[in-house]
């Protein structure tokens, strides 16, 4: 009986003053550890005491120290540390706690020469889009300044005009037939004033352009004895095509199949 009272004596004094000890289960000693709003550690101290046998299977004892830092007291949780089991009671065991360590995440190693390799592939991009761009402005501006001359020589609608001698109400080097070749609005029209006489003026319609912007395709005349028989004929040309009149002496008419030959631009 003695030696149990000596026990029990030794044993309380061991164990610290029941206010300076907190008790946390393992979830509240997490989220203490956790907690954001707790400053950077700087110098810290924890002391665990020897917990009762029924506290032992509870939870964990921590000690809440305080440092001071800049004239300030900081609260700082204190770290868990591995007990050695503890025998508290006959038959009882107080299991040791076990600390968990976390290797740090380390970045997947890169490979060599990938860099070099997307930088290369950027340029390469890079380099092909501003030949394309260069490519669409060059014939933007080409087409824009071929437009801008033909406007300077033809005007709007398209207008060709010629004098000739083509045999027409006794036209003459003096008083020559007058020609007017138009593209109005993809229809290609000729007219003609023989002698440069209005009051006689014929018109010749010939073919109807297909196509965006054809209404801005030059058409021009050209005069030329394609059938053999000395009498000049009419050449109506639109780019590299031309269309042909046949002089039948009084006037133009169009060329029926096997009537004419071939003609050089």
């Amino acid at each position: 009986m003695t030696d149990h009272s000596q026990h029990r004596r030794y044993f309380s004094r061991r164990q610290p003053p029941q206010e300076d000890v907190e008790w946390y289960d393992e979830q509240d000693e997490d989220a203490l550890l956790a907690d954001e709003d707790w400053p950077p550690r700087t110098r810290t101290s924890a002391v665990r005491y020897q917990p009762t046998a029924h506290d032992a299977f509870h939870g964990t004892a921590l000690v809440r120290t305080t440092t001071t830092t800049g004239g300030r007291m900081q609260g700082v949780p204190a770290r868990r540390s591995i007990l050695p089991p503890r025998h508290v009671g006959e038959g009882q065991v107080l299991p040791s706690p076990v600390r968990v360590e976390r290797e740090p995440s380390q970045p997947p190693p890169r490979q060599r020469g990938g860099g070099l390799r997307s930088r290369w592939s950027v340029w390469v991009g890079l380099g092909m889009l501003i030949m394309l761009l260069g490519w669409v402005a060059f014939s933007s501006l080409e087409n824009w300044w071929q437009t801008t001359q033909d406007d300077w020589r033809y005007g709007r609608p398209r207008t060709f005009q010629a004098d000739a001698v083509v045999g027409h109400n006794h036209d003459a080097p003096d008083h020559p037939s007058h020609f007017l070749a138009l593209n109005l609005n993809r229809h290609i029209l000729v007219i003609e004033l023989p002698a440069d006489d209005p009051s006689k003026a014929r018109i010749y319609s010939g073919p109807v352009l297909l196509g965006q912007g054809q209404e801005l395709t030059p058409v021009t005349l050209s005069f030329q004895d394609v059938n053999g028989d000395g009498k000049p004929d009419l050449l109506v040309w639109v780019g590299d095509t031309h269309i042909e009149f046949l002089n039948d002496g009084g006037g133009f008419r169009p060329a029926r199949p096997g009537e004419a030959v071939p003609v050089s631009p």
